[in-house]
C-alpha cells in the first residue's frame, strides 16, 4: 500500500524559510516521479513542482521559480521541498503526490502558514 507522510510545515513570517519532507513507503520510490501540490484556503489544488525518478529533471510552477527547490533522496525514500522567501500567498496545505497505475496518490498534507 502506497503511503506518503508529509512533515515540516508550520507558522513562518514573510520572508522566512521552511523545508518540507515526505516519507514514502509501500512502493519502489526510486522508480517514480514525485510531485508537490498545495491547496490554499477556499481554493483548488495547485501544482507546485515535480522531480523525475532519478532526480535529474525538476519543474516548477512559474510563480514559484527561484524560491522553491524540490529534491529527493532515493536512499532514504524521501522527497523534499525547500521553500525560501515565503509570502502570505504561499499559505496552504502542502501534499506530496505521485501516480501509480493511472491513479493519483497523495498524503495527508502539512499546513504551511505565512503570517506576521
Amino acid at each position: 500500500e502506497v503511503q506518503l507522510v508529509e512533515s515540516g510545515g508550520g507558522l513562518v513570517q514573510p520572508g522566512g524559510s521552511l523545508r518540507l519532507s515526505c516519507a514514502a513507503s509501500g512502493f519502489t520510490f526510486s522508480n517514480y516521479a514525485m510531485s508537490w501540490v498545495r491547496q490554499a484556503p477556499g481554493k483548488g489544488l495547485e501544482w507546485v513542482s515535480t522531480i523525475t525518478s532519478g532526480g535529474g529533471t525538476k519543474s516548477y510552477a512559474d510563480s514559484l521559480k527561484g524560491r522553491f527547490t524540490i529534491s529527493r533522496s532515493n536512499a532514504k525514500n524521501t522527497l523534499y521541498l525547500q521553500m525560501n522567501k515565503l509570502k502570505p500567498e504561499d499559505t496552504a496545505v502542502y501534499y506530496c503526490a505521485m501516480e501509480v497505475s493511472g491513479e493519483s496518490k497523495r498524503g495527508q498534507g502539512t499546513q504551511v502558514t505565512v503570517s506576521s
